[in-house]
């Protein structure tokens, strides 16, 4: 699992990810980017989208949540 790979990393803005709820409040605050963490549904580690949005809505997103991940140390 991707997500599971993030978990122990702290965000170029100095958030430590222990939980994929912490991802997702890192990755809103830090990109603009809103997701759902996986625990609210059950499964943890990981996030949901909402895919009911432009294609380019959506590969924004994507990008974000790209650059986001790959600022994690």
């Amino acid at each position: 699992d991707a997500l599971a790979g993030c978990i122990g990393k702290t965000s170029d803005g100095g958030k430590l990810i222990e939980t994929d709820e912490d991802f997702a409040t890192a990755l809103l605050e830090e990109e603009g980017v809103a997701v759902v963490h996986g625990a609210a549904f059950g499964g943890s580690p990981a996030f949901r989208i909402s895919y009911a949005t432009s294609t380019e809505a959506l590969t924004s997103a994507c990008e974000r949540i790209q650059r986001f991940c790959a600022g994690l140390r």
